[in-house]
């Protein structure tokens, strides 16, 4: 008989943990897909990100994904969720994992949330309400860094409630930007952007 992850006696930080932890992931479609998140990590880890900020938390999935990136670069990252037990279970997650030293969840609305966030930052996930990606940009953009990453997911499948924040951010002089598919999960895909300075 197998015994639940949750309760069998591994090294919580170890990679196989992980690995297995994120296979059984109650994941569902609202999760980032796991090609989506394996690319968050890289992404993380080759930009050396120190400070990252993930909107739309969910719970859990990518902010799994890319603590592990941001533990292996010694940074931080603060995910912002609107639902008090969606944010709970994210929190579980990320504690279950060993990762809850690495990514600090914050219950709120992120168009509240991220005005009081200090400091600057390098890497920013955008997956929240369609409508409202400009906004959540136009809060973080006075703090991000030259050569900052910029991640926003489901641009294909919900581009037209994005248009404004898409418009921006491929005209836009303050960015580089590519719509990429790391993952055909969701026939969906990501723009990446970096921030030129």
């Amino acid at each position: 008989m197998s015994v639940p992850l949750s309760t069998q006696a591994f090294d919580t930080g170890s990679e196989q943990f992980r690995k297995e932890y994120l296979a059984k992931f109650p994941w569902t479609s609202m999760n980032t897909t796991e090609g989506d998140a394996m690319l968050l990590r890289v992404l993380v880890e080759s930009r050396g990100a120190k400070r990252g900020v993930e909107v739309g938390t969910n719970n859990g999935y990518g902010a799994i994904n890319m603590g592990i990136g941001f533990e292996r670069t010694g940074g931080r990252l603060i995910s912002v969720e609107m639902s008090p037990s969606i944010a709970a279970a994210a929190r579980e997650h990320l504690q279950k994992v060993g990762l809850d030293n690495v990514v600090t969840v914050i219950q709120g609305d992120a168009l509240t949330v991220l005005p009081t966030l200090e400091g600057e930052f390098d890497f920013v996930f955008i997956d929240a309400a369609k409508p409202d990606y400009l906004k959540y940009l136009e809060a973080l953009e006075p703090k991000l860094t030259p050569g900052a990453t910029l991640v926003a997911d489901n641009v294909i499948e919900h581009a037209r409630e994005m248009a404004d924040f898409l418009e921006h951010i491929q005209s836009s002089p303050l960015y580089d930007t590519a719509i990429i598919r790391a993952s055909m999960q969701k026939n969906d895909g990501m723009s990446v952007s970096c921030k030129i300075r």
